[in-house]
């Protein structure tokens, strides 16, 4: 199985820009990515999604902040966050998505301090 790990997470304050990124240990090719967050308390949401074609689609709520990319070359996927909020605050997932399962990276901490 291809393990997922984030990393780029981090305090900063509201307004600020983060960008995340994961890395696959296997060939991300053909699969769809997507970045999920949980915050406390709360159930966990999609984010942003990118099929391997590059078609991406985002939660409305973050739509013209965030940005989803991926390098299939080097088994990458990035989240660009900016105009960064304190209701952004959250876990922020990694995921690999299949019909019927999701392979979940380990989470990276983001809180937007006000």
């Amino acid at each position: 199985q291809v393990q997922l790990v984030e990393s780029g997470g981090g305090l900063v304050q509201a307004g600020g820009s983060l960008r995340l990124s994961c890395a696959a240990s296997g060939s991300i090719f053909s699969i769809r990515m997507g970045w999920y967050r949980q915050a406390q308390g709360k159930l966990r949401e999609m984010v942003a999604t990118i099929t391997s074609g590059g078609t991406s689609d985002y939660l409305d709520s973050v739509k013209g902040r965030f940005t989803i990319s991926r390098d299939n070359n080097k088994n990458l996927v990035y989240l660009q966050m900016s105009g960064l909020k304190p209701e952004d605050t959250a876990v922020y997932y990694c995921a690999e998505l299949y019909n019927g399962w999701v392979n979940w990276g380990q989470g990276t901490q983001v809180t937007v301090s006000s």
